[in-house]
Formats: C-alpha cells, structure tokens, sequence
C-alpha cells in the first residue's frame, strides 16, 4: 500500500501486522502475551535513537521541534497510558500498546504512494501516538451502535441497555467475555465477572452444566471435595481434571479487576434460606486463592451463580475489545492521519 519514506518510517510499518494479530486474539480471549511487545518497543528505541543523532544538537526550529514532539510524546502519552489502566479505564495490554507507540511512533511518519503524501491530514501538535490516541476513542464510540444493532437483529431490542449489553444463553458464557448485566435483583453494571465465574467452577471441577444440573446439591458447601487450580479464568485455557492446560503465556490482563469491591463481610452468615453457612462455598473459594477474583465478593459470586443456575438467558456487558479500535485507529491514522483534527477543521474550529 505504502511507497516511498525513510527506512526508519518503512521499518515503523511492523507494528501493523503484530497489533493485527493482537486484535484478533483479543476478540477471541482477551489475552495478549507480554511478550508480543518487546520487539516493537526494541524497534521504537532503536528507531528513536537513530533520529535523535541527527537532530542534536538542535540547531534549527526543526529539531527543536521534533525534540519537543518526541518529549510529548515519550512523557505524556506513556504516565496517562498508565493512569487510565490503573483507573480501569484500558485493559494491560491496552496499555502497553499505547506505551509501544509513544515510543515507536512518537512523530508523523511519511510515505509517498503515486505521488501521494500519506497521512493525509496532520496535526499542529504532530504527535503521531496522539492521533491513534484519539482515532482510537472515536473508533471505539461505534461500539455501543454496534451493539444495539445486533441486538436489534437478534429480536432482543431494550432501550437503553442494548447500548451497553447483550442478551445470551447462559449455556454460552463459558466462552463468553465480560462480567453479567444482572443479579437476582436485577439489571446492574457490577455483575459477576465471567472470568470469576470460569475460575470458580474449575476450582470446583465442574462444567456449567454440571452446575445447572444439580444445583440444589452443589450450592451445599459441605459437598465440596478435592479443588483444583482456577487458572485466571481465561476462555482458551482448556480444563484438565478441574485445572488448565499450562501453555499460557498471560500478561498484565490477568491481574485483578480495578475498581473491585470492599471485603466487607466475609459472607459466612447464613444465606436467606437459612440453609447453609456458605452457599456454592463462595467464602471459601475466595480465601482458598491467591489475590481476589477480578473484584469479586461471596455475595456477588453466589449472586452470579444463582442466576445462571436459574435462567436460560441473561444479560450481558461484553466491554469493548479495545485493541479492535486500536487497530482500525493506527490504520486510519497512517492512511488518513488525525480524525479529530479534520472534524475540527471541517468545522473551521482549528
């Protein structure tokens, strides 16, 4: 697609087939290996070094310039990278994605294809990871008309959590991502997290439909015998005598939920019943782990397991796999360039 540019600028192009793969194999498990990123962050400090040497001393507006970019680039964009997955905003591999760019892709590339300049629309800040930043972002604010529309396809059309959520049975969510839209009371945007559910029941051994089969039986935590590794919960671990296959290579995904809920109450009172201490052992399945299960509390575990022990269907909230906007953002951005600064100027704002 791309012609004539710089070596560094043509070299700069792998992040496309790498951040490629990753979309896809964040759709499918919502895992990226760590070690995806380390090549392209060599890459971006190599490159980065290279153009450095040619622009010290900054002798001219030009250098001055650029220094100024990269410095916006490497010391804005990687802390707020980080401030948004600490505040739960991105994902880890999000994260690190938007790091490997600050550094990478720190100023406008340029390529030339029949006498084209691409990216065709640049910005007066000329911060490249800026742009996907932004690209990004406004990707991403289709995702919640995606939903509604397929919801509208799939007959399962409600204002206005078909924005946000999805309706599916509940003989799918050991393949599917997110956290549940419901509780036994009702519609709530701090359901059980499926990961959590996934490492609850191959704590226990169990399939789903073991669970949905007998519940009355297995909701007694004194029928609770051997356990095994939970795992973190991921969809393509395969379970193996309760346990996962050991062939994955995780990242910072894994790590706990932010945001998740107080301890409170360790929940061993009673449930409403009056029939067990500790229902489907929630409490002791928390304890029985290291760390916590993506912010989950006893209550919100048996919550969750009562619900998909009792309906056939369930909303969802499947959050927005955010290296799919990523993606198409780093494609418009070199193709295009910044989206937000060509609305602007449409508009005769900038």
């Amino acid at each position: 697609m791309f012609g004539i540019g710089t070596l560094p600028d043509l070299l700069r192009l792998a992040v496309l087939p790498v951040l490629a793969w990753t979309a896809v194999r964040d759709v499918r498990t919502r895992r990226v290996p760590n070690v995806v990123w380390y090549p392209l962050a060599a890459l971006g400090i190599a490159l980065l070094a290279w153009e450095l040497l040619g622009h010290f001393p900054p002798e001219t507006v030009f250098d001055r310039l650029y220094l100024i970019r990269v410095g916006v680039s490497v010391c804005l964009v990687v802390p707020l990278s980080y401030l948004f997955w600490r505040l739960g905003g991105f994902g880890g591999a999000d994260a690190k994605a938007l790091m490997v760019f600050a550094i990478l892709l720190p100023t406008f590339p340029s390529y030339t294809l029949a006498g084209t300049e691409f990216p065709l629309a640049t910005t007066r800040l000329g911060v490249f990871s800026m742009t996907v930043l932004t690209n990004t972002v406004i990707v991403g604010l289709a995702y919640p008309l995606y939903l509604a529309a397929r919801n509208l396809a799939d007959g399962e059309f409600e204002f206005p959590i078909s924005f946000v959520g999805r309706r599916v049975s509940v003989s799918s969510l050991p393949t599917a991502h997110g956290r549940l839209f419901e509780s036994p009371e009702g519609i709530t945007r701090n359901g059980l997290d499926l990961d959590a559910l996934r490492m609850y029941l191959r704590w226990r051994g169990l399939t789903l439909a073991d669970l949905r089969s007998n519940p009355e039986d297995l909701r007694d935590p004194d029928g609770i015998g051997e356990t095994f590794d939970p795992t973190d919960g991921a969809v393509h671990r395969a379970a193996t005598d309760g346990g996962a296959s050991a062939d994955f290579d995780g990242d910072g995904e894994t790590a706990d939920a932010a945001g998740g809920d107080a301890p409170g109450d360790d929940g061993r009172e009673a449930d409403s019943g009056g029939s067990f201490d500790d229902p489907w052992g929630a409490a002791q399945f928390l304890d029985s782990i290291e760390g916590s299960a993506y912010g989950t509390s006893p209550e919100k575990l048996r919550g969750g397991l009562d619900l998909v022990t009792t309906r056939e269907s369930v909303w969802i909230s499947p959050g927005i796999p955010f290296l799919v906007p990523m993606f198409v953002g780093l494609v418009v951005a070199f193709v295009y360039g910044d989206v937000l600064f060509g609305v602007l100027g449409a508009l005769g704002i900038v």
